[in-house]
C-alpha cells in the first residue's frame, strides 16, 4: 500500500504554510491515487492537531477522502484514508 507522509513540525508556526502543505498532500494523494496519508502534527498542546482536523472538515476538502483516523497509540498522528473506484 502506498502512503504519503506530511510532518508539520517544521512549519508549525506558519499558519498559511500549514494549509498549503495540507492542501498539497491531499491533492497529491488524489492525483496519484494514494490510499493513505499520514499527517504528523505532533503532540504539543493539541492546537495544531485541531487545525488539521478543521482543515480536513472543510466543505471542499471533505469529499476528497473517505475517512479520518486519529491514531489511538500516538496522539500526534492522523491518518487520512482515500477510496478510489
Amino acid at each position: 500500500m502506498a502512503k504519503l507522509t506530511l510532518d508539520l513540525h517544521d512549519i508549525f508556526n506558519k499558519g498559511r504554510n500549514i494549509d498549503d502543505g495540507l492542501n498539497d498532500i491531499i491533492q497529491q494523494a488524489v492525483s496519484k491515487r494514494i490510499t493513505l496519508v499520514e499527517i504528523i502534527p505532533g503532540k504539543g498542546s493539541g492546537q495544531l492537531k485541531k487545525h488539521v482536523l478543521r482543515f480536513l472538515d472543510q466543505k471542499h476538502i471533505r469529499p476528497l477522502y473517505h475517512r479520518v483516523e486519529k491514531d489511538d497509540k500516538n496522539f500526534g498522528r492522523i491518518f487520512v484514508h482515500f477510496r478510489f473506484k
